[in-house]
């Protein structure tokens, strides 16, 4: 899928993007679906790299197996798929979605049903300062309550963005800055003193995720919520996170993390050590952004959503299975993930 406009963040521009789709049928003739956003940089997975495993691990798995045992089929597979988190992903939503399914319930009743709707943030790329005020105004002009605005090459480029942004938009607009591991300290303490008029909401994954000296370093010193982002990739990441007092809140995007289930223990993780979570997203099939609201709907530590990544989809087959409007995604109402790609 071609994305609209493409964009771009600190170490790279990206203009269009692949998805897999997984179909699985019962003997009964419900039909769960799945979604892969596989990124050779983020999740370290190629298109070819989630088909192959889907033939070679999921089929032969899942296949005359009771499709109601979702984390017993889950832990079939996931010891042959440690390196394929995208591909996790997918099979773990498709069978969330026949749970629901099963149930006669949308998905995030069926997890906990903590509320029905929730504000997404959209993001703008880096791009000069005068067309990033011209975006901010164009996406508060939609209904968008709350901004996130990419940087992390230049930081005296950054602060100019976001007092630009800040002018154009008034003061009610929620403001997220996200580096994307491009900052040193340095920069992000010049770069915070800039923008205290801006009166940021938080800062995401500052510096580069193997630092995690400086990242805890980082957050002790700035004044604003600090997140990881590219530092958590797993739930081990998670609970070392939380541990060493390394952030204050954490960013749990299924492709990264390998699905819902997994994602809901990482979440368990963040609630004991008393940090709050925002559900990111890839480059997604609103189908895949429906699996994180569902997830986001469930949980009450879920504070944020960053869920925007179906939004410059071109040719998106799955582009219903999420409903917005003003900034706020809420769930089709169906069972399961809510929406049939039959």
């Amino acid at each position: 899928m071609k994305l609209a406009e493409p964009y771009t963040i600190a170490y790279e521009t990206v203009s269009s993007t692949t998805n897999v789709f997984l179909r699985i049928e019962t003997s009964t003739g419900k039909v769960g679906f799945g979604c892969a956003a596989p990124d050779r940089e983020v999740t370290g997975e190629s298109p070819q790299d989630v088909i192959e495993a889907c033939k070679s691990v999921i089929i032969p798995a899942f296949k005359g197996s009771d499709p109601l045992r979702p984390i017993m089929l889950m832990e079939r597979i996931r010891p042959l798929l440690k390196n394929r988190p995208a591909c996790l992903a997918m099979a773990d939503m498709a069978l969330f979605d026949l749970m629901g399914k099963a149930a006669q319930m949308p998905l995030y009743k069926l997890l906990g049903g903590y509320r029905d709707r929730i504000r997404t943030s959209v993001t703008i790329g880096i791009m000069p300062v005068e067309e990033t005020a011209a975006k901010a105004v164009e996406f508060t002009q939609k209904g968008f309550k709350a901004l996130k605005i990419k940087g992390g090459l230049d930081v005296d480029d950054d602060i100019a963005r976001f007092l630009k942004v800040r002018e154009a938009v008034g003061k009610k607009i929620e403001l997220r800055f996200d580096a994307n591991q491009g900052y040193s300290e340095a920069d992000i303490l010049k770069f915070v003193a800039g923008v205290r008029s801006v009166r940021l909401e938080l800062i995401e994954q500052p510096s580069p995720r193997d630092k995690d000296r400086l990242l805890g370093r980082i957050t002790q010193k700035v004044p604003l919520p600090v997140m990881a982002d590219e530092s958590l990739m797993d739930l081990k990441d998670a609970f070392r996170l939380a541990r060493n007092e390394l952030v204050d809140m954490i960013n749990i995007k299924l492709m990264k993390v390998g699905g819902i289930d997994e994602a809901l223990k990482i979440n368990a993780v963040a609630r004991a050590a008393d940090l709050d979570v925002m559900v990111g997203c890839m480059d997604e099939s609103a189908l895949a952004i429906a699996a994180g609201l569902h997830f986001a709907l469930a949980r009450p530590n879920v504070r944020y959503a960053d869920l925007d990544g179906h939004l410059d989809l071109a040719d998106d087959p799955a582009k219903e299975a999420v409903l917005l409007r003003n900034g706020v995604l809420t769930p089709t109402g169906r069972p399961g993930l809510g929406f049939n790609m039959d």
